[in-house]
Order: C-alpha cells, then sequence, then structure tokens
C-alpha cells in the first residue's frame, strides 16, 4: 500500500469521527503549546535579563546607606544619611578589584524647558557614573571632572526628559530650570529601557555631585550621599570587590562583630541570578505538564487506535483477503496514529504561539519564538505517535485473516 493512501485514509477516519479525533489529540495539544510557551518565554526571559543585566551596568554593587529608627519605628534601609563622598574614594582607591565609583546625590524635582515642565529624578554624581553604569551618548557629552570641581550648572537629560521637554528637537546647548536655577544642557543619554523593578531609567537628569550638594539641593551634612554605585573589573572579581567593599566600610564605620552595620552592599548580579532561577523554575513546571499531557495524549491515541482495530476488524480481513500483507496492515494504522498526533501538534503549536504572545503582551515580557521549535514541537509530535501507535497497529496486522473475516 502507498504511503499517499495510507494518509488519505487516515485523514478520512479523521473526518468521519471529528469530535473523537479531537479529543483523542487534546493532550497532544496542551503537551506540545506548553513546550512552545516554555521554550518562547524562556528564550525571552534569558534576553530580558541579558538586557536588564546590560542597562544596569556589568558588574555593578550597590552600596546603600543604613536605616534610622523614629519613636521605636524603623524606617527601612536608605533613611539614615551614612555614606559620604570619602567612603565612595577609598573603595576606588583601596580595593584593586573595583574599576571605578560613582557616587549619586539626588532629589524629586520640577524641570522647566519654556512653557513645557516636567517632575523628574535629577542625580548629583561624578564623571565616572558613565563608566559605572555603561552610558551611551545619543547627543552631547557627559560632564567633565573640572566641570564638577567648579560645581557648573550643566545638565545631562535622559529620554524620557527630554522628550518631555523637547520632544524631538535637539536640546544640547538649551536651558532648563531646576529648582529655578538654569542649568545648560550637554548631552542626552541613549534610552535604556525599564529596570527589573519596573521603573523608567530614561526618566532622570544628571548633573555633576558638587552642583547638586552645594547650588541645588544643599545638604546639612556636606559629603553625605544617597548611595555609592561601584563597577567591578570583571565577573570574576565581582564577589571579591562585594566582600572587601564590605571590610574597607566596616572598617571606615567602625561596625562592630554582631551589631547590625550602617551600610548595605547589594549584588546586582545576584539579584539578576535569582531572578533567572525563578524563571527556570518556571520553565521546568511548564516542562513537567508538557510531559504529562504528552503522554496522557500518546494513551489517548493508544486507547482510540485499539478501539478502532477492534471496529475495523472485518475491514481488515477483507484487505488481507484481496492481498494486503501483515505490514500493509501495520502502516496504515501507525500513519492513522500519526496523522492524529501531528494534527494535534500543528493545534498545539498554533495554540502555544498565541499564548505565549498573550502572555508576553500582559507581562510586558519580551517573546521569541522560531520556525525551528515548531519543527522540532512537530517531531515531538509525530515521535509520540508512533510510540504509542505501534502497538495498536502491530496488534491488527498479526490478526489472522480467517478470524477477522468470521468476527462480528
Amino acid at each position: 500500500m502507498k504511503f499517499a493512501t495510507c494518509v488519505k485514509t487516515a485523514l478520512l477516519s479523521l473526518r468521519v469521527h471529528k469530535l473523537r479525533s479531537f479529543l483523542t489529540t487534546l493532550g497532544i495539544i496542551i503537551g506540545v503549546g506548553a513546550v512552545v510557551v516554555v521554550v518562547a518565554l524562556g528564550t525571552g526571559a534569558r534576553q530580558q535579563v541579558a538586557r536588564e543585566i546590560a542597562s544596569v551596568g556589568a558588574n555593578l554593587l550597590m552600596v546603600l546607606p543604613g536605616a534610622t529608627t523614629a519613636g521605636g519605628l524603623r524606617l527601612g534601609l536608605g533613611t539614615a544619611p551614612t555614606l559620604t563622598v570619602g567612603d565612595a574614594q577609598a573603595i576606588a582607591r583601596e580595593i584593586p578589584a573595583v574599576k571605578a565609583v560613582a557616587p549619586v546625590w539626588g532629589e524629586v524635582a520640577q524641570v522647566v524647558a519654556g512653557p513645557r515642565n516636567w517632575s523628574t529624578i535629577v542625580n548629583g554624581t561624578t564623571p565616572e557614573y558613565q563608566e559605572v553604569r555603561q552610558v551611551d551618548m545619543e547627543l552631547g557629552r557627559f560632564f567633565t571632572p573640572q566641570e564638577g570641581a567648579r560645581a557648573a550648572k550643566v545638565a545631562v537629560l535622559g529620554a524620557t526628559v527630554r522628550y518631555q521637554l523637547f520632544g524631538p528637537a535637539d536640546p544640547v546647548g538649551q536651558t532648563i530650570r531646576i529648582r529655578n536655577q538654569p542649568f545648560v544642557v550637554i548631552g542626552v543619554m541613549a534610552p535604556k529601557g525599564r529596570s527589573a523593578g519596573g521603573r523608567d531609567q530614561d526618566d532622570v537628569i544628571l548633573v555633576p555631585l558638587e552642583t547638586a550638594q552645594r547650588r541645588l539641593f544643599g545638604t546639612a551634612l556636606p559629603g553625605v550621599v544617597r548611595y555609592i554605585m561601584v563597577s567591578a573589573t570583571g565577573p570574576d572579581t565581582l564577589k571579591t570587590a562585594e566582600e572587601e567593599v564590605d571590610r574597607l566600610l566596616a572598617q571606615r564605620h567602625r561596625a562592630r562583630r554582631f551589631m547590625e552595620k550602617d551600610y548595605s552592599v547589594a549584588n546586582f548580579a545576584e539579584l539578576m541570578a535569582a531572578r533567572e532561577a525563578t524563571v527556570r523554575t518556571v520553565s521546568l513546571l511548564l516542562w513537567a505538564i508538557a510531559s504529562v499531557s504528552l503522554v496522557v495524549g500518546g494513551i489517548g491515541i493508544m486507547n482510540i487506535m485499539l478501539v478502532s482495530v477492534k471496529e475495523r476488524t472485518r475491514e481488515i480481513g477483507l484487505r488481507m483477503a484481496v492481498g494486503a500483507r501483515n505490514r500493509d496492515i501495520l502502516l496504515q494504522f501507525l500513519t492513522e496514529a500519526v496523522v492524529l498526533s501531528l494534527t494535534g501538534g500543528l493545534i498545539g503549536i498554533l495554540a502555544g504561539v498565541g499564548v505565549a504572545h498573550l502572555v508576553g503582551y500582559f507581562m510586558e515580557w519580551p517573546i521569541i519564538t522560531s520556525p525551528l521549535v515548531a519543527l522540532a514541537a512537530l517531531g515531538l509530535s509525530a515521535a509520540v505517535g508512533i510510540f504509542f501507535g505501534y502497538f495498536p497497529a502491530h496488534q491488527a496486522a498479526k490478526l489472522s485473516p480467517i478470524d477477522t473475516l468470521r468476527y462480528e
């Protein structure tokens, strides 16, 4: 029997028993759909984590000030002014595993440019910030150490602030007012997008640290900063840098053993790794669902094919009487099982792509689908059909022609 004839007969059987065929392939549909969703979400998740690491800065540590207590209430990390510019300079000077350090002092401020205004974060920092955060410039330049030393009123805009204040126009050389003080725009940073926490990283203005502390916001404690950003020399030295920063600050802040420190060191690589581990756990769960569904779908195919063999016993006998060989009968029923499985696989691929894009839309997560994944899913569904369809097909092939013709 020709293979094309086997396929035609299998498709005819599917059309005759539409509902039964659909219910039989439901497990395959769910399993293949889950495989497609897992691969699409997993690939997108890895890309998203890589993008977030790149946008935050490579090998980044964040040093945060300690907590304050008021009236018996602990107000959380960052509420005590315990970090200074001196701490940042000591970290850069004394720790070989550190590549660059950028202290930051910032507040939310209203910014005005002509008839437009916008409320945003204005951060005072040093030129090393560009290296620590891997800032690329879309227009203009970053401020220099000389401008920082003289507390120059210059500003670098994030992409969001640029759009809100100037639209698509080039703002370099224009004057903006921050807290009613004039600042000259000298550059616009390339977009970074949203952080892992959902914050818009482009909704910011950068000015020299000395300008922020002496002219813009002021501070009751000279030299105090909100936090310190530290970039290690490489991923292999990141853990060493974290330990050395902690040890140095413990000495400078006279932290005693078993007492709570007035600062904390956060490792962004570990935070990202934890997030990726969470995604991996969810992916493994989906893989488990896919595996169970494929097995259930395969058992369903085997069950319905055994029923089909019983229903078509006389048909099998007639075919054998007119010259069909055992392998022709085997091929016929095996083809029907594979066609059933492939039909479920095709529907599962379409359903999986749809669900993946739906999840990506609501979670604002990148979804990556590939034709290779679709082909692999089809191959998987065909393998399930062959594996679970062989036993019923073998049972049909070894029937005795005389017994089949006598079967009522």
